[in-house]
């Protein structure tokens, strides 16, 4: 799924294997959202959803961005890096993007804590 267009399409930026994306689902699912589920590691997003999603986040892409990864100083990244250098990177290293993060129409939080996430469900 590309990224929502309406604030009725909720879209889960989802890792499996997090425990804080498992936990947002979760809470997704107790609370009977309906949401959409995009594997980002699997299922990429481009330089120009990646651009979008920091717009929705209303935070720049170094605010989001897993500078502990080992992809990041592989990707020749490091803390001054230019916001296109991060977003070339994250488009072919996913696993650099912070996880999970919600998307509802023109918003998105990230779910770190997963409770974070419910604001865009008011």
């Amino acid at each position: 799924m590309t990224l929502p267009k309406t604030s009725d399409q909720i879209l889960l930026l989802h890792n499996p294997r997090c425990s804080k994306s498992r936990a947002t689902k979760a809470l997704l699912e107790e609370r009977g959202v309906s949401f959409e589920e995009r594997l980002y590691l699997d299922d990429p997003l481009s330089r120009a959803e990646l651009e979008e999603l920091s717009s929705r986040l209303g935070r720049p892409v170094t605010e989001w961005t897993r500078t502990k990864e080992a992809a990041f100083g592989e990707a020749g990244l490091s803390a001054g890096a230019a916001p296109e250098q991060v977003y070339d990177a994250m488009a072919k290293q996913p696993v650099l993007m912070e996880r999970p993060i919600v998307v509802r129409g023109e918003r998105a939080a990230i779910g770190r804590p997963p409770e974070d996430v419910l604001a865009l469900l008011d």
